[in-house]
């Protein structure tokens, strides 16, 4: 039954985010599907309203009768005080049912910071937060995303984990879901349907394994049911052009972060940055091709009638028509004043063309990462001084006033000497505003730096991270240094947040009691700085008698096993090991598209014989 909730939405700040009924949302008789799932976004309405990935399933699962997929955000301070105070329930958008009636509840697992959000949402959704205390009739709560590649910090809180492509798997775990519903009595027992999805490729059952560890440290999994594999296998879309795709989109009333359509160009990125983990989880680079991504794009501005199109990779500089197809789109929209957007540029020449093609105006963000070429070949960021200044020359002589650059700090290797690089380097782009225009014209450099955050399932998953002492001493150096710089603003990321980051990103299951406590104590939209409270993680890790530098800080031997190593990317081990090898010594990997296949290990991988997005 509908829940009434008008007299909620006449007391809170923004009742846009809890209204539905937006232009193109679903609504369906609950009555008359199979399967009831909610999809959970941990953060704001307008956080997840930019979330493609979250696009993407409602209108996958949507676009079959018998399913029924509805939205749910994590509410607001004032929305949270009002549920609590009225004992209701937190409810999806469409049909306003407690989180407690769906049949599954699929959270996004986007960044380890929105952990404590996730339980948040749970229990104000009436559901008991272990997945070992849900019983029969129960939904079944499900993680999806990049994060679900180590899953362990959250297995206690999930019933299974879905890996790789959502578009690939989810309608066929409904499709086993309604089955099983519809041939068990009073929706059958938990354990009997998880056996069930064990057995389904991509799927990771965490209360089927148990982890071992001596003297404190990992040693491996012990698998406790039949069903359930060895490895879990990441599921992969072969052909990301006839993989589904939405032709519409549902208009936020609330202004979205990114309040735009978003057309995804290909999936998967060959460039081999060694600190990126979904540089490595996404493989192989599956293209759109030109035709089909007009197509889509037609149909979702004249669905949607947004004015802004995103064309969206990893780096969508790297689609292999680029020129054909915003050829194809300018000619499409002409008339109807769409501007197109490249939010994710590299720091190059031939990049920068693209950005002024598509936007004159404004400033451009591109990422060096590392100031000094010694690093960035740690790195394996493929690209020189001679190239980022080139790129930063093009943009100026553009007319643009405004360059952002991203820069990491805390690098493998990294020495003072690779920091003051970085300071010499946005000096030097500082200059070129005298010396490619003839005079000294207002021009804005942001500077904005990121700690370093060991992932898994990298080449760098074996690195520490720099102990938050450390951390601090170094971004003091870089403010104290760049202030000096006229036209330089410096931003940088909080050390305590990228701490946060790197013991859940390699942590294992002995850190969800520290997850509950924080999450007890008041810890929630930790991603957030003005909601951000170090203290309380401290009071949890302190109750557990975890040291968080114990994991963020550790440096494990490449020949031991590793918590996620059960979660298969396809990537092997091998490779890893070999590119971790030649970041000490500085060796660089090229681009497999470019050079052929550089061993990977990838089943299936064209080993840059990729289908290029050509019109055919």
């Amino acid at each position: 039954m509908e829940m009434d909730i008008s007299s909620l939405l006449n007391k809170v700040r923004k009742p846009a985010r809890y209204i539905g009924r937006e232009i193109n949302s679903v609504y369906k008789r609950v009555g008359d599907i199979k399967v009831h799932l909610a999809l959970a976004f941990p953060d704001l309405y307008e956080v997840g309203m930019s979330h493609l990935g979250l696009k993407i399933l409602y209108a996958l699962v949507n676009e079959r009768p018998e399913f029924y997929a509805e939205r749910v955000f994590a509410p607001a301070e004032d929305m949270e005080a009002l549920l609590k105070e009225s004992g209701s329930f937190l409810f999806s958008l469409e049909s306003r049912t407690p989180l407690k009636n769906f049949d599954m509840v699929g959270f996004t697992l986007q960044y380890e910071l929105s952990y404590t959000t996730i339980l948040h949402m749970l229990a104000l959704g009436g559901l008991p937060l272990h997945s070992n205390k849900r019983k029969d009739g129960d939904p079944f709560v499900i993680g999806g995303g990049p994060c679900s590649l180590n899953p362990e910090p959250l297995a206690a809180f999930f019933d299974f984990f879905v890996i790789g492509d959502g578009e690939e798997i989810l309608p066929e775990l409904l499709h086993e879901f309604a089955c099983w519903k519809n041939g068990s009595v009073n929706g059958g027992n938990r354990k009997e349907f998880l056996r069930k999805m064990a057995r389904i490729p991509g799927i990771y059952v965490p209360s089927f394994y148990e982890p071992l560890y001596r003297q404190g440290k990992f040693r491996g999994m012990k698998i406790l049911e039949k069903e359930a594999p060895l490895k879990i296998k990441r599921r992969t879309v072969a052909d990301l052009n006839e993989a589904f795709y939405p032709r519409s989109f549902v208009v936020p009333y609330a202004d979205a972060v990114h309040d735009r359509a978003s057309l995804e160009l290909f999936r998967g990125c060959t460039q081999g940055c060694r600190f990126c983990q979904a540089g490595y989880i996404y493989r192989p680079v599956r293209e759109r091709t030109v035709s089909k991504l007009t197509d889509l794009a037609e149909d979702i501005i004249s669905a949607t009638g947004f004015e802004e199109l995103s064309l969206s990779s990893l780096s969508s500089s790297d689609y292999s028509a680029m020129e054909m197809l915003l050829e194809k789109l300018e000619q499409k929209f002409a008339k109807k004043h769409v501007k197109l957007s490249l939010p994710s540029l590299r720091a190059d020449p031939l990049a920068m063309q693209l950005a002024d093609r598509v936007n004159q105006s404004g400033g451009v963000t591109f990422a060096p990462e590392a100031g000094s070429q010694r690093l960035r070949d740690v790195i394996n960021k493929n690209i020189t001084e001679e190239e980022i200044l080139a790129a930063a020359a093009h943009v100026i002589s553009a007319g643009r006033r405004r360059i952002k650059l991203y820069f990491m700090l805390g690098l493998p290797t990294e020495t003072e000497e690779d920091l003051q690089e970085l300071v010499w380097l946005v000096q030097k782009i500082v200059d070129l505003r005298r010396t490619v225009t003839g005079r000294k014209r207002s021009f804005k450099v942001t500077v904005s730096v990121s700690t370093f955050v060991p992932k898994a399932h990298t080449p760098f998953q074996w690195e520490p991270q720099l102990p938050l002492a450390e951390i601090k001493l170094r971004q003091e150096f870089l403010r104290k240094h760049l202030r000096k710089i006229k036209g330089v603003d410096f931003t940088w990321h909080e050390a305590e947040m990228s701490l946060l980051e790197a013991v859940f990103a390699r942590g294992d299951r002995r850190l969800s009691s520290v997850l509950e406590k924080a999450y007890l104590l008041g810890s929630r939209f930790d991603a957030w700085n003005d909601k951000f409270d170090y203290s309380l993680w401290e009071e949890a890790f302190a109750a557990a008698r975890i040291e968080p530098e114990s994991y963020a800080g550790s440096a494990p031997d490449p020949g031991e096993p590793l918590p996620w190593e059960h979660i298969d990317t396809g990537i092997s081990k091998k490779f890893w090991q070999k590119e971790h090898a030649k970041a000490l010594k500085g060796e660089v990997t090229l681009d497999c598209r470019k050079i052929g296949c550089v061993g990977c290990g990838l089943e299936g991988c064209p080993s840059g014989k990729v289908k290029k997005g050509v019109s055919l």
